[in-house]
C-alpha cells in the first residue's frame, strides 16, 4: 500500500490534490497523523489548522472517496462525534473518474466544434454560429459590424489531439 508521504511525491497528485482542497487542505493531508481516526476537532488542534478549514477539506475528501468516517454517539447527550480516517489509497480511482468526466465534456465540444461554422466579428470578438450570424445578416450582435468566417480547425484537432491523449491514459485506446 502506497503511503501519503510517497503519493505527496507524486507532482501530478499534489496538483490534483490541490485543486481540489487548496493550501489549507493540503496541510491537512501532510500534517494528518497516521494510524488511527480522529475527530475534527482534534485535527484542528493537532495540525494547527482552522477547524473549519479542517471539516471543509474532510468532506471534500470524503466526497471523492479519499477519506471516511466512523460516527459514534454518546449517549448521556445524544451528540455525534465523527472519526476520520483519510484513504488516499482511492486516489487513482477519483482521478480516473475526473478525467473521464473531462473526457465526455471534450468529447461533446469537440462534436461541436467539428459540426458547427462559425462567424466572428474582428472588431470586438464576438464568436457566433453560422445560423446565427445568417439570422442577423452577419451584421456583429454586440456591434453590427460586419462578421466574417472563423476558421476554427486548429481548435478541432487539438480537442482531437487532447480526446486521443485522455483515451492512451485511461486505457480506452
Amino acid at each position: 500500500m502506497v503511503t501519503v508521504e510517497e503519493l505527496l511525491k507524486e507532482p501530478a497528485i499534489v496538483a490534483y490534490l490541490h485543486r481540489m482542497i487548496g493550501d489549507e487542505g493540503m496541510d491537512l493531508v501532510r500534517r494528518f497523523p497516521e494510524g488511527k481516526e480522529y475527530s475534527d476537532e482534534e485535527l484542528a488542534e493537532l495540525t494547527e489548522i482552522n477547524l473549519n478549514s479542517v471539516r471543509n477539506t474532510l468532506y471534500t475528501l470524503y466526497e471523492h472517496r479519499l477519506a471516511r468516517y466512523r460516527r459514534i454517539k454518546n449517549n448521556e447527550t445524544g451528540w455525534l462525534t465523527y472519526l476520520w480516517q483519510l484513504q488516499l489509497s482511492n486516489i487513482y480511482d477519483a482521478v480516473a473518474k475526473d478525467m473521464d468526466v473531462i473526457l465526455t465534456k471534450l468529447k461533446k465540444r469537440h462534436f461541436y466544434e467539428e459540426q458547427n461554422d462559425f462567424y466572428i466579428c474582428k472588431e470586438c470578438g464576438c464568436v457566433s454560429t453560422f445560423y446565427d450570424a445568417m439570422d442577423s445578416q452577419f451584421a456583429c450582435p454586440a456591434c453590427e459590424k460586419q462578421m466574417s468566417h472563423f476558421d476554427n480547425d486548429p481548435l478541432v484537432d487539438a480537442l482531437a489531439r487532447r480526446i486521443a491523449r485522455m483515451k492512451e491514459t485511461l486505457g480506452y485506446a
